[in-house]
């Protein structure tokens, strides 16, 4: 039966985040950044200027005192309009990360089972198991040509104890996305099993077509736990804006309670400004797939024209791909060498655990054409 009854406290236990380490050594020394999982950034004068009358007189008459803790009420408004079934009492505006904590350590004690899409977001896995849970990883596996998933594995994983299963959909870092069929099996599965579900979906809208995008697990299914924010497909990073949405009251106050002891509340400038992102959303979102179609372009040419060095394998969704490296040289070296005599940051599959030699591309900066080419000049180089 589904647990929504309180956990025992449990100490920290959490290695270091080898992405985020990573990304501290060289995101602001590095020329090009070519393994960027967020879309190309707004600047706050441009975002600024996509005010309403509503929104622009929130921004000039902003007062920076404490805010509402679970998040300012019309962005909650604006949140919940992002989904069919969800309203703003069913929304808690923290930052992304913070979501992804606060859930975990609500969700999962000492003993607690739980599986995991993989390759993952490093803190997805690891958050959990620094609350004493066992933790599974359900792995993505690739013929070359596409991402494929086993839904075999996960009715075989399944124990007494499992509590909770986590997906990423459309998925980092492989860029795999799956058909409703398959998705509406999981969460068919789960509700037979009465197994709570955490969905990261911070690249939900940036689906290459709209009819592939689909439903919020928290609109779907009573004990689905959905993660969003406005980092990845919006592309405003800087304003640390994300959410979880879940129609389980219970939970939700669970939430709210734990974020007391974290953030307590968010930043007032943050909460206007993602409230005139959400209003101007397709204009934003427009903008989005604008650059990731041109990019998909230009890698497919890119990886067509290298297929001897590079192995592409197509995403189905997301401004991120997981192309694999096919020189006998490991791609960690690979990627410190392109560091070095390029200034292109790649990011290397070791850093999501995954073995073969695999490497993360993002395909949602401006210039990213101008990236390839720097790779494109390396890989001569090497030949």
């Amino acid at each position: 039966m589904f647990n929504s009854q309180p956990q025992e406290s449990n100490s920290m236990n959490l290695h270091p985040f080898s992405l985020e380490r990573y990304f501290a050594k060289h995101e602001f020394s590095a020329k090009y950044l070519l393994s960027s999982s967020d879309c190309e950034t707004l600047g706050q004068q441009e975002l600024v200027a996509m005010a309403d009358s509503t929104t622009g007189a929130l921004w000039n008459n902003l007062r920076l005192g404490y805010t509402e803790s679970p998040g300012h009420p019309l962005l909650r408004r604006e949140i919940a309009n992002l989904y069919k079934t969800i309203w703003p009492d069913d929304v808690l505006v923290l930052t992304p990360e913070e979501g992804i904590f606060v859930a975990m350590n609500v969700l999962l004690k000492q003993g607690d089972h739980v599986i995991i899409l993989s390759p993952a977001y490093q803190s997805l896995y690891e958050v959990a198991a620094s609350t004493g849970a066992d933790v599974t990883r359900w792995t993505l596996e690739t013929d070359g040509v596409k991402w494929k998933l086993d839904l075999s594995f996960l009715q075989r994983s399944i124990r007494n104890s499992t509590r909770l299963i986590i997906m990423n959909f459309p998925h980092n870092p492989t860029g795999f996305h799956p058909d409703q069929k398959i998705f509406s099996s999981i969460l068919d599965f789960a509700r037979e099993k009465r197994i709570a579900v955490f969905s990261d979906e911070m690249y939900r809208f940036a689906e290459y077509r709209p009819e592939d995008r689909l439903f919020s697990v928290a609109d779907v299914y009573e004990h689905g736990i959905t993660l969003g924010g406005l980092s990845k497909s919006f592309g405003l990073p800087g304003l640390r804006i994300g959410w979880l949405t879940t129609k389980d009251k219970d939970l939700m106050k669970r939430f709210v309670q734990l974020k007391d002891y974290t953030t307590i509340c968010n930043s007032a400038p943050s909460e206007i400004l993602a409230i005139i992102a959400l209003r101007a959303r397709d204009r934003i979102l427009d903008r989005t797939h604008q650059i990731i179609h041109q990019n998909l372009d230009h890698a497919d040419r890119f990886f067509s024209e290298n297929y001897s060095t590079f192995e592409w394998i197509r995403p189905m969704a997301s401004p991120v791909a997981f192309p694999r490296l096919k020189f006998p040289e490991a791609v960690e070296r690979f990627c410190d060498k392109l560091m070095e005599s390029k200034g292109v940051m790649l990011v290397p599959g070791s850093l999501f655990d995954y073995p073969g030699n695999h490497f993360r591309i993002g395909l949602g900066k401006k210039n990213f054409p101008e990236a390839l080419t720097k790779l494109e000049e390396y890989v001569r180089e090497l030949r």
